[in-house]
C-alpha cells in the first residue's frame, strides 16, 4: 500500500504542477492579447502615417510604401535572434490598381477589406492587415505583419518566463519531499516509541511536546492502552480468583474421596459421598459460570440465533431449571403473560442472565419457599421488565453496588457460591442495552429486575399466556 508520505508528495507535486500549468496558460492568453493590441496599434499608426504623407504631397507613392521599412532597410522590433519584425505596405487605388508597395511585400493583395483590421492568407502565409482608406485621394494604404512573427514573439516571452521556472522545478520537488519528511517527523517519533516498547509496557505516551495534529492520535492510543491495561488486570484477577475458587472444591473432592476409600464405617462413607456430590455440584456451577462469563464478554452468538419472543425464551430457561428447583425443595412460579409479542435481539445473553438470576435465587431461598419469575411490557411496549423474586435474606443496601463485581459475595449470602452470578447478569444486561436493579421485595427477600429494550411492539396476533408453577 502506498505510504502516506509518497501519497502527500504526489498530491503536492500534482497540485503545484496544475497551478503552474494554469499560470502558464493564463500568462500566454494575456500575453497574446496584449501583444496583439500593441502590434495592431502600430499597424494602424503606420497606415495612417503613410496616408497622411501622401495626402500632404510630402512624399510620392513609391517612397511612401517604403517608409514602413525604414527606407528599405529591415527594422527589428525586438532583439531576439529567432524572429524579426518587418512591416509590409501596399498602396492600392480605390478602383483596384496597385500604386506601390514596400520591398519584401507579397505579390498578392494583402487584404480585400476596404478599411480596418483583417486577417488574410497571401502566398500561403497568414497576415494581420490594417487598411486605411483616403476617399479624397482615392487610395487604400495596407500595412501588415505576419502572424508567424506574432506567435514567435509570444513564444519567446513565455519561454523566457517558463525556462527559469523549469530549472527551479527539481529543487522545488526536492524541497517538497524534505518538507514532508519534517512535517511527518512527529508520526515517525510515535512509531519509533511504540516499536521499541515491549508487549507488557502499556504506560501512556508523552504528549507534552506533540504537534496539535498528532495529539488526537496519541490521546486515542493512550485511551486504548488504558483500556487494554484494565482488561489485562481484570483478566489476571479473574484467572487468579477462578483458580482459587476451583482449587477449593477440587481439594475437597480429593479429601472426601480419600475418606470414603479409607473409612470402614458405612455412615462415614455415605457422609463423604454426600460431600463429594456437593463439591461436584459447586464445581459444575463454577465451570458453567466461567463459561457464561467468557461467552458474555466475547459477545458470542449461536450460529442460528435470531430475534425471538422473550416469553418463549424465558419458558425454556424455566423448563431447564425445573428439576433443580425440585431438588432444592422450592416452588418455581413463572408468570410469563405477554399481551404483545416482545422480541429480544440476543436470546443467548437473555437466557444466561435469567438463568443466573434464578440460580442465585435458588441458593438464597429457604427450603419450601417460592421463587417467582414474571415479565411484562413497560414504556408502551418499547421495553420489557423481567423480575425474579425470592424470600431469602436479601442484600443490604450498602452492598447493592458491590455484589455485581466478580467474586464478591454479600455477608448474608447463602451456601458456597463463587460470587460470579450477579456479575454475569450485570454484564449480559449491559450487552443487551438494558439495566439491572436490585432491591428489597415486599414481605422480605430480594427483587431483581431487568429492563430490556425490545425489537418490536405489538403484533397482530397475541401470544398466549405462559404460566408455570413447580411445587416442591
Amino acid at each position: 500500500m502506498m505510504s502516506m508520505r509518497l501519497r502527500l508528495f504526489l498530491i503536492l507535486v500534482l497540485a503545484t504542477g496544475t497551478v503552474w500549468a494554469s499560470a502558464v496558460l493564463w500568462t500566454r492568453a494575456r500575453t497574446e492579447a496584449h501583444v496583439e493590441r500593441v502590434l495592431d496599434t502600430r499597424l494602424s499608426e503606420a497606415a495612417r502615417m503613410v496616408a497622411s504623407l501622401v495626402a500632404d504631397n510630402s512624399i510620392d507613392l513609391e517612397a511612401a510604401a517604403g517608409v514602413v521599412e525604414g527606407g528599405g532597410k529591415e527594422t527589428t522590433f525586438a532583439t531576439a535572434a529567432d524572429y524579426e519584425h518587418r512591416l509590409s505596405c501596399q498602396i492600392w487605388s480605390v478602383e483596384g490598381g496597385l500604386l506601390g508597395q514596400s520591398e519584401g511585400a507579397p505579390d498578392g493583395r494583402l487584404s480585400s477589406s476596404s478599411s480596418g483590421f483583417s486577417t488574410s492568407e497571401v502566398d500561403g502565409q497568414a497576415w494581420r492587415v490594417y487598411t486605411a482608406e483616403d476617399p479624397d485621394l482615392g487610395i487604400r494604404v495596407m500595412v501588415a505583419d505576419t502572424m508567424a512573427m506574432r506567435e514567435n514573439l509570444v513564444g519567446s516571452i513565455i519561454t523566457a518566463l517558463v525556462l527559469p521556472a523549469g530549472l527551479v522545478l527539481p529543487a522545488l520537488v526536492g524541497l517538497i519531499w524534505i518538507s514532508l519528511g519534517q512535517g511527518l517527523a512527529p508520526l515517525d517519533r510515535v512509531a519509533r516509541v511504540l516499536s521499541s516498547r515491549s508487549a507488557s509496557d502499556l504506560t501512556p505516551l508523552p504528549d507534552e511536546h506533540a504537534a496539535s495534529e498528532v495529539q488526537p492520535l496519541i490521546e486515542g492510543l493512550n485511551g486504548l492502552m488504558t483500556r487494554v491495561a484494565s482488561a489485562r488486570e481484570s483478566e489476571r484477577t479473574f484467572t487468579a480468583f477462578a483458580a482459587h475458587e476451583l482449587k477449593t472444591p477440587l481439594s475437597g473432592l480429593k479429601t472426601q474421596a480419600q475418606v470414603a476409600a479409607m473409612s470402614p464405617d458405612p455412615a462415614t462413607k455415605d457422609w463423604a459421598l454426600v460431600q463429594i456430590q456437593k463439591a461436584v455440584d459447586r464445581t459444575d456451577r463454577m465451570v458453567r459460570q466461567l463459561l457464561d462469563m467468557a461467552a458474555v464478554e466475547a459477545e458470542v452468538k449461536e450460529a442460528d440465533e435470531h430475534p425471538g419472543s422473550i416469553a418463549s425464551h424465558l419458558a425454556g430457561v424455566v423448563e431447564d431449571l425445573a428439576s433443580l428447583a425440585r431438588v432444592k425443595g422450592l416452588a418455581l412460579h413463572a408468570d410469563l403473560k405477554e399481551s404483545c409479542v416482545l422480541q429480544c435481539s440476543r436470546p443467548l445473553l437473555l437466557g444466561i442472565a435469567v438463568r443466573n438470576l434464578l440460580e442465585n435465587a435458588f441458593a438464597a431461598a429457604p427450603h419450601g419457599s417460592e421463587v417467582a419469575l414474571t415479565m411484562q411490557p413497560v414504556e408502551e411496549g418499547r421495553r420489557c421488565a423481567i423480575r425474579v423474586r425470592d424470600h431469602g435474606p436479601g442484600i443490604p443496601a450498602d452492598e447493592v453496588a458491590l455484589v455485581t463485581r466478580r467474586f464478591v459475595r454479600g455477608r448474608q449470602a447463602q451456601g458456597t457460591g463463587s460470587g460470579l452470578g450477579l456479575a454475569i447478569v450485570d454484564l449480559a444486561v449491559e450487552r443487551l442495552g438494558g439495566r439491572l436493579a436490585l432491591g428489597p421485595a415486599e414481605g422480605g427477600g430480594l427483587l431483581a429486575e431487568i429492563v430490556l429494550p425490545c425489537l418490536s411492539g405489538r403484533s397482530g396476533q397475541a401470544m398466549p399466556d405462559l404460566q408455570t408453577s413447580l411445587a416442591s
